[in-house]
């Protein structure tokens, strides 16, 4: 499906864009995207977790903010800042950020949103090696649980950024990496043995703004197999669910070379939604 991006303009402004991180990353991993959407007219807002307020380089020193918070926690923050906005947004998610935005839209929440490489919700069962390598740092040790925990340069370089050359790897880090929350991750990856998990989804809602699944193909942490997986749960959904995989894309997709091509593409997909659902 090839998207054409136009700005469409409304009271000044093209529309609202929420954008949501996901772990171990802060609102900066943005920053591209936020001055992409605003020079072609968008309101951009990229809030932080609970607890990630603040630079990267004083939460690397400090993380006590984020140690033992919960989805939940994340969830309830985005919605209530989406609900005082003065209309709907589209809402934009990487990792982590994608699975909060699946529960936002299930919640009613956004004119669109765009789920990129969407760490998974209840019910998706694959679980590739990559996958568990990449989280192992956090899930190898219960003791985790309630901490803050970083990964080294060398699990980032596995887990985000494969894709990149050594060099680049080790700039990204030091720009973009802090401490996630452990409880985040223990949360996502028991869900499907937990009746009450957060990440719960009615995937037959009708009612709910049309979604699209971005994957990277050499995306360690959640390889295209997951998101698929992902995907297919809403095939009962009358909702639009789209998906596309983008090739030669680590998990690093938002900032690696190449980021425009996606970061246009989850654009115009989300605009051309929006005007459908007028």
């Amino acid at each position: 499906m090839e998207l054409t991006l136009t700005a469409h303009h409304n009271g000044g402004a093209a529309g609202t864009v929420v954008l949501i991180h996901g772990l171990w990353m802060t609102p900066r991993s943005w920053e591209k995207w936020t001055q992409h959407y605003r020079a072609q007219g968008y309101d951009v807002i990229a809030p932080a977790w609970p607890g990630l307020d603040g630079e990267v380089e004083d939460l690397r020193r400090d993380p006590s903010g984020i140690a033992g918070v919960g989805l939940q926690e994340v969830v309830d923050h985005y919605a209530r800042i989406i609900r005082g906005l003065d209309d709907a947004p589209f809402i934009m998610g990487h990792s982590f950020g994608g699975t909060v935005t699946q529960i936002l839209l299930d919640r009613g929440l956004g004119r669109a949103g765009v789920a990129i490489d969407s760490a998974p919700v209840k019910g998706v069962l694959p679980l590739p090696y990559s996958t568990l390598k990449s989280a192992w740092p956090i899930l190898g040790n219960p003791a985790n649980k309630n901490k803050a925990i970083a990964l080294t340069p060398r699990q980032f370089h596995y887990a985000f950024a494969n894709t990149l050359s050594a060099d680049e790897s080790a700039a990204a880090y030091e720009r973009y990496h802090v401490p996630g929350s452990a409880r985040v991750m223990f949360q996502g990856a028991f869900a499907n043995f937990n009746p009450r998990a957060v990440t719960k989804i009615d995937f037959t809602n009708g009612r709910r703004a049309p979604l699209l699944f971005i994957a990277g193909e050499a995306d360690h942490i959640t390889p295209p197999k997951v998101n698929e997986a992902n995907w297919r749960l809403y095939r009962k959904s009358t909702a639009v669910t789209d998906f596309h995989r983008f090739p030669g894309r680590s998990h690093f997709i938002v900032g690696q070379q190449g980021w425009e091509e996606v970061a246009d593409y989850a654009l115009a997909w989300a605009t051309e939604q929006g005007l459908r659902q007028s």
